[in-house]
């Protein structure tokens, strides 16, 4: 019972002596976090006045654009074969997209390629808008500084994809994202991605291409007649006539071609229409109106609480030391390990 007391009361002692050393080194810790706090004000308001090229803390903007990437349609071994057919497997899989993975993972795939970042560097001139040094591996360097400021992500659940970038300048921000959004839709299309899109337009190639050599026969059987009503070449009556009945055959057959494209092409749109495309863009980036970063109010607070815990540190050493010069004993044995 007495050991117990013993040790409630050291216990005491020893919360009463660190009370003790906060209490003498008071004005030195109120000192360091006011210090402190008043400093990090003042940063933040001189980083929020000054211009963003110079400011060493300038407001960050991040325009998204969201997408909608049907990740359905990569299942039952349709996205291995899309990438062996692309020729793409041995790359994808050294970046670990793996045949099981979806299209969203390949458009995260495609957007931190060497050859996106390249275009997107070249398009807007990356290497000098950064100052990036010419003689120190520029186009390594634009890609680094690319993969930190571009991100893109994606909702398993809703499937929605993002695209978003960060920099000073909103407006310039919102260029790289569109730019971003339809090279990334023109290589989903390169790949040969969404087999319905393509036939698609190859469907309205050849409608118009038939169309147009309906039109070509048609005023061409219309001129032949024409000539040969007004007798124009009489003489060749026998050759016009065989030359009519040739073009009517070919106009006829064209007419079915037509016929057949456009049965295909209605049915082609139904069946769309009852399923979801592989790659939709739901909504272009617009120019933001309000800042992603930086936290300065966040910022302050941590500097304080930080000081504030250094300078706590700072008290609890100092005592340490005092208490080190007042023992004879520490001092021997400090000047004898010298």
């Amino acid at each position: 019972m007495a050991e117990l007391t013993k040790e409630t009361d050291d216990d005491e002692i020893s919360l009463i002596d660190l009370f003790a050393v906060l209490w003498r080194r008071k004005v030195m810790i109120i000192a360091i976090t006011l210090t402190a706090a008043v400093g990090v004000v003042v940063f933040s308001i001189i980083s929020l006045v000054l211009p963003p090229d110079i400011s060493p803390l300038p407001n960050q903007y991040t325009p998204q654009a969201l997408m909608l990437i049907n990740d359905a349609s990569s299942q039952s071994g349709g996205m291995s074969a899309m990438i062996g057919a692309a020729g793409l497997g041995g790359l994808a899989g050294l970046a670990g997209v793996s045949t099981g993975s979806t299209f969203s993972d390949l458009a995260i795939y495609l957007l931190g390629t060497n050859t996106t970042l390249d275009t997107v560097a070249d398009e807007f001139d990356l290497i000098n808008r950064y100052k990036i040094d010419a003689e120190k591996s520029p186009r390594a360097e634009s890609r680094k500084a690319l993969k930190k400021l571009l991100v893109a992500a994606s909702d398993e659940k809703s499937g929605v994809f993002t695209i978003g970038f960060t920099d000073t300048d909103p407006k310039f921000a919102q260029s790289v994202v569109n730019f971003c959004v339809l090279y990334l839709e023109r290589r989903f299309n390169e790949l040969g991605i969404d087999k319905n899109k393509i036939e698609k337009e190859n469907l309205e190639h050849n409608i118009a291409s038939t169309f147009r050599a309906i039109q070509e026969l048609e005023q061409e059987t219309q001129g032949l007649g024409d000539a040969l009503a007004t007798r124009y070449l009489m003489g060749n009556v026998p050759a016009i006539t065989l030359e009519i009945n040739r073009l009517e055959m070919e106009l006829g057959v064209q007419r079915q071609v037509y016929g057949q494209l456009k049965v295909q092409y209605e049915m082609l749109k139904v069946s769309m229409a009852s399923e979801k495309p592989v790659f939709q863009i739901l909504e272009m980036a617009e120019v933001p109106d309000q800042k992603s970063g930086p936290g300065r109010g966040l910022i302050c607070v941590i500097v304080t609480f930080a000081a504030g815990f250094f300078a706590v540190f700072l008290a609890f050493v100092l005592n340490a030391a005092a208490n080190i010069r007042k023992d004879p004993e520490a001092m021997a044995k400090l000047r004898g390990g010298q």
